[in-house]
């Protein structure tokens, strides 16, 4: 369910629905702090880095990220900014462990 860092929040070709959906971004940022707190620091500074990517000029995130990165969904996504802060203080603590 992850491509190069994005999450989807279920198997997409599963899901019974029609079109396609995008990964979603608070899934992107909970597989961050996932990895930081099972001390993979690494791979969780890397999978945050590549999320600033996905913001836009002035740093909103929306809901998803559809296959070509363009930011769909609601915008922006209060929840997948407190995923963000919340990714972001903790893999910041374990790094300064």
């Amino acid at each position: 369910m992850v491509t190069d860092s994005l999450v989807f929040r279920f198997e997409p070709e599963s899901d019974g629905l029609d079109g396609e959906e995008g990964t979603f971004s608070i899934c992107s940022f909970w597989f961050v702090e996932a990895l930081a707190r099972a001390g993979r620091l690494d791979d969780a500074q890397l999978a945050l880095e590549k999320m600033f990517s996905y913001a836009n000029h002035v740093g909103l995130y929306a809901e998803q990220v559809s296959a070509t990165g363009d930011l769909v969904g609601n915008f922006p996504q209060a929840f997948t900014h407190l995923a963000l802060i919340s990714a972001a203080i903790n893999l910041d603590r374990a790094l300064d462990s």
